[in-house]
């Protein structure tokens, strides 16, 4: 998104503070500044210059529709689980950084296993771009709810591990370009 967009906001919505992670609520009729609208969330800055994330889900309150990933296969097999998990990570983004999860090098691994009842458990083992990062449990908890809603998913677990630790080199060669920096 490369123009910043003024909107008032049509209802209530729940909130997340950014860089703390802390919820609230912004109520109907508060005007935010729409300043990234990458995967399922919007990051918005208030009238008073706080800087929160709103789920996709209320998307409406913003005026916007929600996120429709298109991309996903029908198949249940660990393999094709597995290509899903990748597809809906990658819809997933730090509020401050316009990269997703899996270009920014966040994710290390994502292991699918079949269980005995056809279905299949997924283990992501992930890091932060930064120890102690308040953003961390919510990122966390993004993924498991994006890979939980998946079709052939029984468990979902969301490793967040900082060793080895983060470091500009795992970026894509897309997201170094994206910011910048290659």
């Amino acid at each position: 998104m490369a123009e910043r967009e003024d909107v008032v906001l049509t209802r209530d919505v729940n909130i997340v503070t950014i860089p703390d992670g802390n919820t609230g609520t912004l109520s109907q009729g508060q005007i935010v500044t729409i300043h990234q609208a990458l995967g399922d969330n919007y990051t918005v800055v208030t009238e008073h210059g706080h800087m929160v994330r709103i789920a996709g889900v209320d998307a409406d309150a913003l005026g916007k529709e929600p996120n429709q990933l298109h991309t996903l296969v029908s198949e249940t097999d660990a393999a094709a689980v597995e290509q899903n998990c990748w597809e809906v990570m990658k819809t997933v983004y730090d509020p401050e950084i316009p990269v997703n999860i899996v270009d920014l090098g966040l994710v290390y691994q994502c292991l699918v296993t079949p269980t005995d009842d056809g279905l299949n458990h997924v283990h992501v083992i992930m890091t932060l771009t930064a120890p102690g990062c308040g953003m961390g449990p919510v990122i966390q908890s993004d993924v498991e709810k994006c890979i939980r809603a998946l079709p052939g998913v029984a468990s979902v677990n969301v490793e967040v591990v900082l060793d080895p630790p983060w470091s500009r080199e795992m970026m894509s060669e897309v997201a170094q370009l994206q910011l910048g920096l290659y």
